[in-house]
C-alpha cells in the first residue's frame, strides 16, 4: 500500500471510528429497541408490543414498531470509467475509493457484511461479503489502483447484473460522476433493494472556467481533441451538464433514492454521514 492511499485509509478509519455513534441501527423494522411509531394491532402479531395506555385511550389495541436491530447486507458499487480520472486538486477516483473505505469501516463497526464491486462496462467483484478490516483495506488498494483509462459505464448491463447478482434484500450504494445518464434505470434495482447513490464531481466540470484554446485528451477512449474554452463554449457545456443532473436528479426522486453530491474539494465523511442520518 503506498503512502498516499494508506493516508487516505488510516484518515478514514479515525473518522468513522470517532465520529460515528451507535451500532446495528437501521431503517428495517422490525425487534429492536429504538421506538419506530405506533400502529393498529393486526391478528398474530405479538401481543407483547401492545401499548396498553394508548389502546385503552383509543377503544381499540395498538402495538409499538420497532426499527430492526440485525445485521444489513451492503454492497458498495464503485462506477470507475474514464471520466473518474479527473480532479483540480483530488482525482475523483480517490474520492469515490475514500468514500467507498468509509462505508466499508461503518460496515465493520456496525457489524454488517458487505461486499464490493467495480463496474463500468461490465461488473467484477472487488471484495466477498466479510466484515473484516482486512477486505476494507484490500478494497481499497485494489479502487485506488484501478486503471480507468478507456473504460465507459454500461449503467443498464451493471443495474440488471446487480439484479440477477445479489439476491438477498440489500443496502447498495452506486458511487460514481454520473455524467451520460441515458440509459440509467434503477426502477427495478430499488424494487428489490434500498438503494443510495453518491455522486462525485469536481467543481470544474460543473463550473469551468475561460482557458481560450486548449487541448483535451477524454480518458474515456485516450482521443484528443482542441477546442475553445470562451462564455459561448461554456455556457453551452453548462447546459448540458444541467439537463444531464435534472434528468438523474428526477430519477432518484421517481425510485425514491437518496443521494448527495460530493465534490472532490469537500470533506467525504461530513457529506457521507449526513446522507446515512
Amino acid at each position: 500500500m503506498n503512502q498516499a492511499l494508506k493516508k487516505i485509509v488510516i484518515k478514514t478509519k479515525k473518522q468513522v471510528f470517532s465520529e460515528i455513534i451507535g451500532n446495528n441501527s437501521t431503517k428495517l423494522k422490525g425487534e429492536g429497541y429504538d421506538f419506530c411509531e405506533l400502529k393498529e394491532y393486526e391478528y398474530g402479531e405479538d401481543v407483547k408490543n401492545i401499548d396498553w395506555i394508548i389502546s385503552a385511550k383509543m377503544q381499540k389495541p395498538y402495538v409499538k414498531v420497532f426499527h430492526a436491530q440485525k445485521e444489513l447486507n451492503v454492497n458498495i458499487v464503485c462506477l470507475l470509467n474514464g471520466s473518474t480520472y479527473f480532479g483540480t486538486d483530488v482525482f475523483k477516483q480517490e474520492i469515490i475509493t475514500e468514500v467507498a473505505t468509509a462505508l466499508g469501516f461503518i460496515c465493520v463497526k456496525q457489524g454488517n457484511p458487505f461486499s464490493s464491486f467495480i463496474a463500468n462496462e461490465k461488473l467484477e467483484i472487488c471484495t466477498k461479503k466479510s466484515k473484516q478490516i482486512f477486505n476494507v483495506n484490500f478494497m481499497a488498494e485494489q479502487l485506488y489502483n484501478y486503471n480507468v483509462i478507456g473504460k465507459n459505464i454500461d449503467y443498464e448491463k451493471i443495474t440488471k447484473e446487480l439484479f440477477k447478482f445479489i439476491k438477498e434484500k440489500s443496502l447498495i450504494f452506486l458511487i460514481g460522476d454520473f455524467f451520460d445518464i441515458e440509459k440509467l434505470d434503477l426502477k427495478l434495482l430499488c424494487q428489490k433493494h434500498e438503494v443510495i447513490v453518491l455522486i462525485v464531481r469536481d467543481k470544474f466540470e460543473e463550473r469551468p472556467i475561460e482557458l481560450g484554446n486548449v487541448s483535451f485528451i477524454d480518458p474515456s477512449n485516450n482521443k484528443i481533441f482542441d477546442s475553445i474554452l470562451n462564455e459561448n463554449s461554456i455556457l453551452e457545456y453548462e447546459k448540458k451538464v444541467l439537463q444531464n443532473d435534472h434528468k438523474l436528479f428526477n430519477h432518484l426522486q421517481n425510485c425514491t433514492v437518496k443521494f448527495t453530491k460530493i465534490y472532490t474539494n469537500e470533506n467525504p465523511i461530513k457529506k457521507l454521514l449526513g446522507v446515512l442520518r
